[in-house]
């Protein structure tokens, strides 16, 4: 094929771009829909303090397993396949679920769900990577944002929509979201129909062609992005399971309680924002990260030291904390010179990532529990911060993942040249 017959993948980017950012809308609204309707939900189908512990920790889980398996379904299916695959799980998975009469099927479905929803996350980072090497701080801004309105969203809107309706009805009327999703990416595959471009390490149709295997298990950039995930996640996870309980127990009525965690969840979208913009500028990322842990710390201490006194103040500081998990995600692009490098170093650190920030909420519980004191729970925090810093360190210097794994120099190079 001559080389002025060749289409650009990343023609028609209105399209992906669209599609990117409707599906960062859509990723978090199986995950936050469902806790603020358990009451009701109850009435229904009998949950237990097991079930509900085990319904809080799938998330992560999911994640960790199958943010694990998505790049080989990438490697095999290519970019937009998968995420074909994610949103089909996503869609029948929240569908299904509403039509389950006990709970371990309804926690059944909700795994396939998470599971959609888990791939979702991977493939974001190198669909950025693909479509938008030149707009990389910029479309990760826009996608990062749309994350924290999804996070918002969900649980702002499930109330009203049952009362309206029905809990079945509320937490059901997301899938139409993800399905929305699908149209401006069937279009984007059908346009990418018949492109070959077998000089590219990742071919216009999605299918990567690596020159040589990247192992990321074997990659200093991979487990340093990890580490520095998992600790982000496990601070994030601990909120929205334990601030609210954590703040009735000192004194605020459960209103105020939900008002903080509303709060601290809505402040994830100006950090959002910021972020992607902001740090590709900086030689040295590891600044900005000290700025956020600056915020985290402060937030834990004054929640802590003083839960009923200027609660608002630590919840900011605490919010404004989140801009450490922004600067994950543009990391899986900024570690990584291709879009196969980055589809395995986002598999590979949300994988791990989250696996090690799911386990976090619950030892909290166990911990308090176990000392009756909510300062030992909150030494847990202080691990946590310890953990991401590590894991910042790590990934400070301009490596990427590419450079972890003997003959794919090249592969950046053939990737530019398309």
């Amino acid at each position: 094929m001559k080389k002025d017959s060749v289409v650009s993948p990343r023609a028609g980017r209105v399209g992906a771009l669209l599609g990117i950012l409707l599906l960062a809308l859509s990723l978090r609204a199986a995950v936050v829909s469902v806790s603020p309707l358990l009451s009701r939900i109850e009435t229904d189908i009998q949950f237990t303090e097991f079930t509900t512990g085990l319904l809080a920790m799938l998330a992560p889980i999911a994640f960790a397993v199958f943010g694990l398996l998505t790049p080989r379904l990438i490697k095999s299916f290519g970019l937009e396949t998968t995420l074909m695959i994610s949103l089909g799980l996503a869609v029948s998975g929240q569908i299904a679920r509403i039509f389950m009469p006990e709970v371990y099927s309804f926690l059944a479905l909700s795994i396939v769900t998470l599971a959609g929803y888990g791939m979702g996350n991977v493939v974001l980072p190198p669909l950025v990577k693909k479509y938008f090497p030149d707009r990389i701080g910029m479309v990760t801004s826009g996608y990062v944002t749309m994350l924290a309105i999804g996070t918002w969203m969900a649980p702002q809107f499930s109330v009203p929509l049952a009362d309206l309706t029905s809990w079945q009805m509320s937490i059901g009327s997301w899938a139409a979201l993800s399905g929305i999703v699908l149209i401006p990416w069937l279009v984007q595959l059908f346009a990418d129909r018949g492109v070959d471009r077998p000089d590219n390490p990742v071919h216009a149709s999605g299918h990567p062609q690596p020159i040589a295997k990247i192992n990321p298990w074997k990659s200093k950039v991979a487990w340093g992005l990890a580490i520095f995930l998992a600790g982000n996640s496990a601070q994030t996870y601990v909120y929205f399971t334990w601030l609210p309980p954590y703040l009735q127990n000192r004194g605020l009525d459960e209103l105020a309680a939900g008002n903080m965690l509303a709060l601290f969840a809505i402040l994830g979208l100006p950090v959002s924002l910021l972020v992607p913009l902001w740090v590709p500028r900086l030689k040295h990322p590891i600044f900005a990260v000290l700025i956020f842990t600056a915020c985290w710390v402060s937030g834990h201490l004054g929640i802590y030291l003083s839960p009923t006194q200027n609660t608002a103040v630590w919840i900011c500081l605490a919010g404004l904390g989140q801009g450490t998990f922004a600067i994950a995600l543009l990391m899986m692009n900024l570690r990584s010179r291709t879009t196969y490098g980055s589809g395995v170093l986002s598999g590979f650190a949300q994988g791990l990532g989250y696996a090690g920030a799911a386990v976090v909420p619950m030892l909290f519980g166990v911990v308090q529990k176990a000392t009756d004191s909510w300062g030992a729970a909150f030494s847990m925090l202080g691990v946590c911060v310890i953990v991401m810093l590590i894991g910042a360190f790590i990934i400070n210097s301009p490596r990427t993942i590419e450079d972890d794994s003997p003959g794919t120099e090249d592969l950046g190079k053939l990737e530019r040249i398309n």
